[in-house]
């Protein structure tokens, strides 16, 4: 972390944002409204966030010369996902700050790093073992026990990356992500997936959004609810583990932490993302503050207040074609928030873009959705 990095950021001074997609063109229009400058590094030209940016920057994400550009152009740089070459980030911090350091990215952009930092942390994970190769294979299904995943260690997403395990035979797809680094994690039974937003400001104080419920297809997040419906006692623990991951963190920006509720309402975190996530998506509308704005006080230096939900919200992701039937839909549905990210080219379980409805009754706001039910 820059040594400077508590010092406050005002505007009109410029955030560059290292990846284009939907969160960071979303990181772009929250910071555009407050006054700032806007530059983004991404290879694809016109790129979501390149959209409503006032530069980019067309280059690889490991082209450390095109980083250190966009650094010189900029007065703080974040990043919008994970796989950030961290050697590239350092050298450019020489021209920006960086509040929330490259040790972020060192621990979250790495699955076995960021296990055993939770577990370090006393954080409860369910059990995990590194694997190498099919030696280590056998070795950690012996320790971990079946049934188990098999994830690569850096690099997997959207259920990419993985392959089930449900005895202690390898099978063949388990033994083709041997190429690289892998964890074994024990595959838990939960009756839930929910998920907490966090964030903390360069004075330390830490600030949490509501605990959400979401329901994922195909290993992708499909609806998050808002508040998630599960008991008190479980909002209570999420939010301690929330705030025991911020301190432990030192963290600036938000942060994305998913848990599974066990049956017995026990939380195990399973991953955490180091930006805002997907299951956030819905704070824009129905919070005070939404995540982004969030992150942008919080890599700025900026105070962020309490944060209040001022309404139930569901909100439901727009994968491939999706979009095109929730556009003819939309003239028929004035609840929706609608939100298109602008991607040049619609792809099969692509996350094109996303709708969240407010209504203090939940059941009717998914009835509101259900239309788009089997879109594909």
């Amino acid at each position: 972390m820059n040594a400077n990095s508590k010092q406050v950021i005002l505007p009109p001074a410029t955030i560059g944002i290292v990846g284009g997609g939907q969160l960071g063109q979303m990181m772009a229009l929250s910071a555009k409204a407050m006054g700032y400058q806007v530059g983004v590094l991404d290879p694809t030209p016109k790129a979501p966030a390149g959209q409503v940016a006032d530069f980019q920057i067309v280059a690889d994400y490991q082209d450390q010369s095109a980083l250190i550009s966009l650094a010189q152009r900029s007065d703080v740089l974040t990043y919008e996902f994970e796989n950030v070459d961290e050697q590239a980030l350092q050298a450019a911090q020489r021209y920006a700050q960086l509040p929330q350091g490259t040790q972020l990215l060192h621990i979250t952009g790495n699955r076995l790093n960021e296990k055993q930092f939770l577990h370090d942390h006393g954080i409860p994970v369910t059990g995990f073992a590194p694997v190498t190769d099919q030696q280590s294979l056998n070795y950690a299904l012996q320790r971990v026990g079946t049934p188990a995943i098999l994830k690569t260690a850096a690099g997997g997403y959207d259920g990419h990356g993985q392959a089930d395990l449900n005895t202690n035979t390898p099978t063949d797809a388990s033994l083709a992500l041997l190429t690289q680094p892998c964890i074994l994690e024990a595959r838990q039974t939960f009756r839930a997936e929910v998920s907490m937003m966090v964030t903390r400001s360069a004075a330390g104080v830490i600030t949490t959004f509501p605990l959400v419920e979401n329901q994922h297809q195909h290993h992708i997040l499909h609806t998050t609810i808002a508040p998630a419906n599960v008991g008190p006692a479980v909002h209570a623990a999420a939010r301690k583990i929330a705030v025991s991951i911020a301190e432990a963190l030192s963290l600036r920006g938000v942060l994305g932490i998913e848990f599974f509720v066990l049956p017995d309402d026990h939380l195990l975190v399973n991953e955490l993302a180091p930006r805002p996530h997907n299951s956030g998506h819905y704070t824009i509308e129905a919070c005070n503050i939404s995540q982004f704005e969030a992150h942008i006080r919080s890599i700025c230096g900026l105070p962020i207040p309490p944060v209040h939900q001022y309404q139930p919200a569901v909100m439901r992701n727009l994968l491939g074609a999706d979009l095109t039937v929730a556009r003819q839909q939309l003239i028929e549905h004035p609840e929706w928030h609608f939100h298109d990210y602008g991607k040049a080219e619609i792809k099969a379980q692509r996350k094109m873009g996303h709708i969240t409805v407010l209504d203090d009754d939940v059941n009717a706001a998914m009835a509101s959705l259900a239309g788009l039910k089997g879109a594909q």
